[in-house]
Parts: C-alpha cells; structure tokens; sequence
C-alpha cells in the first residue's frame, strides 16, 4: 500500500470534488472523518485532507496560522501511483485561485458560486471512463449511476484487490465492453443505455485502433446515443477541455435564474456562456451548478 503526503495544497476540498458531478466512483468513508474512498485508473485509494503543518516552526502560533491559512496536507493512501500520478489527478499543478479571481473580476455575479464552491478541482479522469460513465448518467441520479458504474466494474473490471474493507476492481478496458452482450450489460440495470454501451465501446476500440481517438465535441457526438449535454460533460471532464459549458436541468435553472435565459434556449446559453466565461466556462459551470444544485437554490 502506497501512503502519499503532499503538503501546502491550496484550492481543494474533497467534498466539494467527489459531489460536484464530475465523478461516479468515489464515495464518503462512511466514517465521519470526511475521508472518501474510490478508485482512479487501477488504483484504489483512501484520500484525506488535514490542515497544513507548520513547515518550519517560528514558536509564534498566531505567526504559524498566517502562514498557513488556506494550506493542507493530502493524504493518499493507495494500492498503488506515485506521488506524480496523484498530483496528476487531482489537477495539483494547476492555480485554482488565479481562476477563481479571474472568473469574478470578469463576473462579479458568480462570486457567491465561486466562494461557495472554492475546493472544487477538475480531475484528470481517463477518457474512456469518462465517456462511459456519462453514457450511464444520462437521465439518471447519482446514487443509481454510481451502482451501475460499479455493477460495471465488479464484473468486466480488472481485479485490484481488497482495501479498505472491500473488493476493488478497475474500470473495464475498451474491448472487454465492446465483446460484452447487450444482454448481459443490460442485466446490470443499465436498461437502454446497455445498447450506448456496447456501441460506444466498439466505436472507441475501432478509432483507437486507427489512430483517430475522438478529440473534439463533433467527435463525441458522433457516438451513438451522445447529446449536447453529455458531449459538453465528456469534453469537460474527460479531454479537459475546461471551455466547455454542459447544460443540464440545473444550468438551465442558474441560467434563467441569473441571467433570464429561457430554459429551453440551450444554444443562447453556450453561446454566452463562451462570450461571459471564454475558455475558462468549464470552471464557471462546476462552481454554479454545485452552488445552485447543494445549496437548493
């Protein structure tokens, strides 16, 4: 078991990154500590945050607060990555306060977003996945796509191993789907979305093969059974790119809410979404629709 501590991390809470939407596979400890445990690529992992510890002490406790304030320890303990592919993951690398100003400098509107939501970090999550588990979210709640991203992996994922007081397998590979039955995916209470699947999947195994893996959102949308919403949240959170602004239920409401928009003008909302936020409208989405959908706004 890998024990990773990286310390002065700024810009992070680990509820606000596992329960903004972006992810299916990590999950509260369950014991009160605010822990999660989850998996990313074939790792399993146990992920804690601490207040910074006084790197050198100045004996002046008021002195070491100052120097501290907004800093954490974050702890991993995993089956397995390197400091360097958790860093990775978890977007370390990235100034999330720059952005945070920048959004409300050129928005003042979305301060109260942005505060509220100021540990949000975009993972660097693997494509597939990503394509995958939006595929399931369609039309879904997360409780239940969680269930069907693990019935997923319990049985066409990799073995890991158990930890933390379970069995942990990885994400299925491309061509372990794509040889999968619809029958058998459709067995796992994925309903309709069993035929996406398989399709999905054979259509990723087919452009990787070729060299062509998709790149852009017309790409995306090429996969059967992918939408405007679900090709914005694919290119958002699995191609990082952060200009993409996915409209669902609850942008809809923001975007009428704040802006007037009518809930059904989905185009008028990209478009000033792109014009208000530029390339930083990913970053901007993820902090409204966790502060409108968490604070029941």
């Amino acid at each position: 078991m890998n024990r990773i501590v990286i310390n002065d991390v700024r810009d992070i809470d680990l509820e606000h990154i596992f329960e903004c939407g972006q992810c299916f596979r990590w999950v509260p400890a369950g014991d009160g500590s605010g822990d999660y445990t989850g998996a990313a690529g074939r790792y399993a992992a146990r992920v804690s945050l601490r207040p910074a510890a006084p790197s050198v002490s100045t004996h002046d406790a008021a002195e070491d607060n100052v120097q501290n304030a907004g800093k954490y320890r974050l702890m991993i303990e995993a089956t397995g990555g390197d400091e360097a592919f958790w860093s990775d993951y978890f977007d370390l690398g990235t100034d999330y306060g720059a952005i945070k100003d920048e959004l409300v400098r050129n928005e003042p509107e979305i301060e109260n977003a942005v505060n509220y939501g100021y540990g949000i970090r975009i993972l660097r999550q693997d494509i597939f996945e990503t394509l995958i588990s939006f595929v399931v979210s369609q039309n879904n709640n997360i409780p239940r796509i969680r269930k069907c991203i693990e019935a997923l992996c319990s049985r066409y994922g990799e073995y890991i191993g158990e930890a933390f007081g379970r069995e942990w397998h990885a994400f299925p590979e491309p061509e372990v789907l794509a040889a999968a039955s619809e029958e058998d995916l459709a067995a796992l209470r994925l309903g309709y979305r069993a035929g996406y699947i398989k399709a999905a999947a054979e259509r990723y195994v087919s452009d990787r093969d070729c060299g062509c893996l998709p790149q852009t959102r017309e790409d995306i949308l090429s996969y059967r059974g992918v939408g405007p919403k679900v090709a914005n949240c694919i290119m958002l959170f699995g191609l990082r790119d952060v200009g993409a602004f996915p409209v669902d239920t609850w942008v809809k409401h923001i975007m009428n809410d704040m802006y007037g928009f009518d809930e059904n003008d989905m185009r008028g909302m990209e478009r000033f979404a792109r014009d208000k936020f530029g390339e930083l409208a990913g970053y901007a989405q993820q902090y409204l629709f966790y502060y409108y959908r968490d604070s029941g706004r």
